[in-house]
């Protein structure tokens, strides 16, 4: 009754208990993104579909754009099922969980989506303050799901949105801090990219729909919209999780998280002064160009 898709890069440690979470369905589609490692054999001899989406850039994660990569998906991989459970491979479907969308899907009403919220795990501690916002959409119908952004993607359901009680357990740092820091500088680069190309549209960023739109997706793309352009954010960041979403009460693993993501803010921001200031120099030598000829 639900279908898996579960992308994937070089995911051999985290994909076995990652399907094991989802033995309930007989449609489970393991999505790469050219791995290299035993990801593909691990999909296979577990009974699920495994598919590569062609002509991709595999230098670049999601292809260079995670929202592109998510919406191929949805548009071209045959799901068995009309409804659509979107998991990482870090991640794990509790029993409770997996009753309650069950149950949801065979009595949806007007809902196109369910909203589940993750639980995020630091080694056995449980980062049940720090995280900003442990709320996303990961059950929807795929042909009323699109996504928006380069990376960390907006989910846009196209009809109402449920809510599920369960947890998607999610271990980030499975593979070690030194595997976050090289996934996020990856991503870094693509905030950066994202920025940089918002400022180049003056695309326009609603403080009302970042405080009071009824959608938490749609107050979260215009929180992050408005964020991005506060001066010193790492530091707002930091004080944001670590004071505002009290994440001094997870103890050691909260302030680490916390200065994580102050980190990966200060990549972002690094980057995108060095995107800027390549495209003022890139116009200035057009400028001086253009002056020669004439």
């Amino acid at each position: 009754m639900i279908s898996v898709l579960i992308p994937t890069k070089n995911e051999e440690q985290d994909l076995p208990a990652c399907l094991a979470s989802v033995c309930w369905s007989d449609d489970v589609h393991v999505y790469d993104s050219g791995s290299t490692d035993m990801t593909a054999a691990i999909a296979t001899s577990a009974g699920a579909h495994f598919v590569e989406r062609p002509f991709t850039s595999v230098r670049e994660v999601f292809g260079g754009n995670e929202a592109e990569h998510k919406n191929w998906a949805l548009e071209n991989i045959p799901f068995k099922y009309d409804w659509v459970m979107h998991l990482d491979a870090d991640e794990r479907v509790t029993p409770e969980l997996a009753a309650n969308m069950k149950h949801a899907v065979l009595s949806p009403g007007d809902r196109v989506a369910f909203r589940i919220r993750r639980r995020d795990f630091c080694g056995e501690c449980w980062l049940k303050h720090v995280v900003a916002s442990p709320f996303a959409i990961r059950l929807f119908r795929p042909n009323k799901m699109r996504y928006e952004r380069l990376i960390n993607p907006v989910s846009i359901p196209n009809g109402p949105v449920g809510e599920l009680a369960g947890y998607l357990d999610h271990y980030a740092f499975s593979k070690g801090v030194t595997h976050w820091l090289s996934k996020h500088n990856s991503y870094s680069s693509l905030e950066a990219r994202e920025i940089a190309q918002n400022r180049g549209t003056n695309q326009r960023f609603s403080l009302r729909q970042a405080l009071f739109a009824h959608d938490p997706n749609r107050r979260r793309f215009n929180q992050k919209g408005l964020f991005y352009r506060m001066p010193a954010r790492p530091l707002v960041k930091f004080l944001l999780l670590y004071v505002g979403k009290r994440g001094f009460l997870d103890g050691s693993a909260g302030f680490t998280y916390a200065v994580l993501q102050s980190f990966y803010e200060y990549m972002i921001v690094l980057k995108t002064q060095e995107l800027t200031q390549g495209v003022r120099d890139q116009a200035h030598a057009n400028q001086v160009t253009t002056q020669a000829v004439r």
